[in-house]
């Protein structure tokens, strides 16, 4: 992606010089700049969201959720 920033003279001569003094180009030192700034890129984990459906408060644990599943898929 390209993007153009329209800088003001003493902003554009700061950071000219400043990309001199490490060595980059302006656009180069404007890109870290900017990144440095922005929020970091999320990553969007899948997940089962169905897992709780059917839940219950009976007092029915994990294991005999899993045996009435077996059972009801033919399972043993």
């Amino acid at each position: 992606m390209t993007l153009t920033l329209h800088l003001d003279g003493a902003i554009a001569k700061a950071l000219a010089a400043e990309a001199a003094r490490r060595g980059q180009t302006a656009d180069e030192l404007a890109a870290d700049l900017l990144a440095a700034q922005l929020p970091k890129a999320v990553t969007v984990r899948r997940r089962l969201t169905f897992a709780a459906v059917g839940a219950s408060t009976s007092g029915r644990g994990a294991a005999e959720a899993d045996e009435m599943l077996a059972e009801e898929f033919g399972r043993d």
